[in-house]
């Protein structure tokens, strides 16, 4: 019921910074939990940050000291602010809200860092 709609994504060389948002449709439902996970080629899916709607976070250490993840409630919105980019971080970054009902991800949008 609730559909993740993502923007962001796109290629930037290393040092280089990327916001993605991802922005649920539905406003009826509390979103409990929304984040981000990744998926690597050749490597599993994994956890990148997550925010509670009252602000505990929870990141990854790889991207600890230099991703900053952020929500608008009013407007059902979460950011990744990727700061410090490396080719690490490449990978489809998927979009993960949990409302009150269920668990929704988004469709994926591709990070690529590269010189």
């Amino acid at each position: 019921q609730v559909q993740l709609v993502e923007s962001g994504g796109g290629l930037v060389q290393p040092g280089g910074s990327l916001r993605l948002s991802c922005a649920a449709s539905r406003t009826a439902f509390s979103l409990n939990v929304m984040g981000w996970y990744r998926q690597a080629p050749g490597k599993e899916r994994e956890l990148v940050a997550t925010r509670t709607k009252y602000g505990d976070t929870n990141y990854a250490d790889s991207v600890k000291a230099r991703f900053t993840i952020s929500r608008d409630n009013a407007k059902n919105t979460v950011y990744l602010q990727m700061d410090s980019l490396k080719p690490e971080d490449t990978a489809v970054y998927y979009c993960y809200v949990l409302s009150n009902v269920r668990a929704y991800w988004g469709q994926g949008t591709q990070v690529t860092v590269s010189s």
